[in-house]
C-alpha cells in the first residue's frame, strides 16, 4: 500500500516524535510512506534512515493554485493509495489536489472545535466533500467531529498518537536554581501556550486555596505566560514568589523531568490529546487533569493521576496538595501512568490502530 503523508515537522524534535515514530512503525509493516515536509526538519533523518522517501514541499497558503497542482502531479506520479493530510494548509490544498483523482483522502484533527458543521471554512478542510476519511486523535475529538456529519458518521475514525517509554529513559532532571525555586521545594509544572482555554488562571489562582507557607512551587512553562491577567493573579497570589515563568524552552522534558507533579488545568472542552501529559507520565509524574476533552479518556482518577472538574481552582489546590501531603500515593500514581503508556498509550498499539483504518479505508 503506497501512501503519501503531508504534515509539518519543523516543531521541536520532541514534539513531532510520536506523530514521526508512527509513520516508522507502519514502513517496518511492509507499507511503502513517502512523506511531504521540509527536508531540513529535525526528524527528517530518522524518516530516510527508515527508508521513507522524503518530498522536500509544504504548503505555506491556506489556498495556493501552486501547492495543488504540485500536490496533485506528485499524486499522479506517485499512484498512491492514500492521500493522509495532517496540518491545516495541507488540508486545504490536498482536498483540491486529489478532485477526480483515484486516492483515498484522509484528514487529521488533533483539537476538539474549529470544524463546526455551520461553518463555511470547515468545508474547505475536515467536512469537504473530497474527503474520504477523517482521523481523530482522541474519543472525544471523533465525537466532536460525528456531530458536525448528519450523513455517514463512520467516517471518523479514531487513533492515539502514542508514546515509548525507552524515549524517556535518559532523560536527566533539569538543575531549577536558576528559577530561584530552592533544592527541597514540592514542584508542580505546567506546559502550555497560554490560550483562554487552557485554564491557566484557575491555576493560579488555586494558590489561594493551599495551606500557608508550604514549600510547593508552580513552574509555567511555554508562551505568552506572563499576561498581564496571569501577573495580576500571581502578583495578588499568598504563594506569589512560588510562581515561574520560564517562556518557551527547548528543554522542556528536563524540566519536567525534575518536577514532582504535573498539572492541565484546561476550563473547556477543547483538550484533544495532551501531549505534555503523556510525557509527564512517560517520565513517572503523575498528572493533574479536567475532566474534559481528551485526557480523561487514558488518566484513571486514583490510579494513573486525579482527574478535576473544570474551573475550579480549590478542586486543583486540594489535588496538588493530594500529590504534596502523601508521598507513597504519589509514586503509584506515577507508576500506574507508566503503566498506561506501556500499554493501553504505547507506541505500538497506535501503529497497530493506524494500520487497522488504512486497511479499512482501502476496502470501503
Amino acid at each position: 500500500m503506497k501512501i503519501l503523508i503531508i504534515s509539518n515537522y519543523k516543531d521541536a524534535y520532541n514534539s513531532v516524535r510520536p506523530e514521526g515514530a508512527l509513520f516508522i512503525g507502519l514502513q517496518k509493516l511492509g507499507f511503502q510512506l513517502t512523506i511531504m515536509t521540509q527536508a531540513d526538519a529535525p526528524f527528517v533523518p530518522n524518516f530516510r534512515k527508515a527508508g521513507i522517501a522524503i518530498i522536500n514541499f509544504q504548503p505555506t497558503k491556506k489556498i495556493s493554485p501552486k501547492a495543488i497542482q504540485f500536490i496533485r502531479t506528485t499524486l499522479k506520479k506517485g499512484k498512491y493509495d492514500i492521500l493522509h493530510l495532517f496540518n491545516s494548509k495541507a488540508i486545504s490544498n490536498g482536498n483540491f489536489a486529489a478532485i477526480g483523482l483515484p486516492v483515498k483522502v484522509l484528514v487529521y484533527r488533533g483539537v476538539i472545535g474549529g470544524s463546526a458543521w455551520y461553518a463555511p471554512n470547515s468545508y474547505l478542510k475536515h467536512l469537504h466533500p473530497r474527503v474520504d476519511a477523517i482521523t481523530a486523535v482522541s474519543k472525544s475529538v471523533q465525537q466532536y467531529l460525528q456531530q458536525q456529519l448528519f450523513w455517514n458518521k463512520q467516517k471518523v475514525s479514531q487513533f492515539y498518537k502514542g508514546q515509548n517509554l525507552a524515549w524517556y529513559q535518559d532523560i536527566q532532571p533539569a538543575n531549577l536554581k536558576e528559577f530561584g525555586i530552592p533544592k527541597d521545594a514540592f514542584v508542580i509544572t505546567c506546559i502550555a501556550n497560554n490560550r483562554t482555554w487552557k485554564g491557566i488562571k484557575y491555576l493560579i489562582q488555586s494558590a489561594n486555596y493551599l495551606p500557608a507557607d508550604l514549600p510547593i512551587h508552580f513552574l509555567l512553562i511555554g508562551r505568552k505566560m506572563d499576561t498581564k491577567e496571569n501577573l495580576t493573579f500571581i502578583k495578588s497570589s499568598p504563594y506569589s514568589t512560588h510562581f515561574h515563568l520560564a517562556g518557551y524552552r527547548n528543554d522542556a522534558l528536563q524540566l519536567l523531568a525534575a518536577s514532582d507533579g504535573y498539572i492541565q488545568p484546561s476550563n473547556k472542552n477543547r483538550e484533544g490529546l495532551g501531549k505534555a501529559i503523556l510525557e509527564a507520565m512517560s517520565l513517572g509524574i503523575p498528572p493533574i487533569v479536567t475532566n474534559s476533552g481528551g485526557p480523561p479518556e487514558y488518566v484513571t482518577h486514583g490510579e494513573s493521576g486525579l482527574v478535576i472538574p473544570t474551573k475550579n481552582p480549590k478542586a486543583i489546590a486540594q489535588a496538588v496538595f493530594q500529590l504534596f501531603d502523601t508521598e507513597l500515593f504519589r509514586l503509584q500514581l506515577g507508576k500506574g501512568a507508566r503503566a498506561v503508556i506501556a500499554g493501553k498509550m504505547s507506541l505500538e498499539e497506535s501503529v497497530l490502530a493506524l494500520k487497522e483504518i488504512y486497511e479499512q479505508v482501502i476496502q470501503s
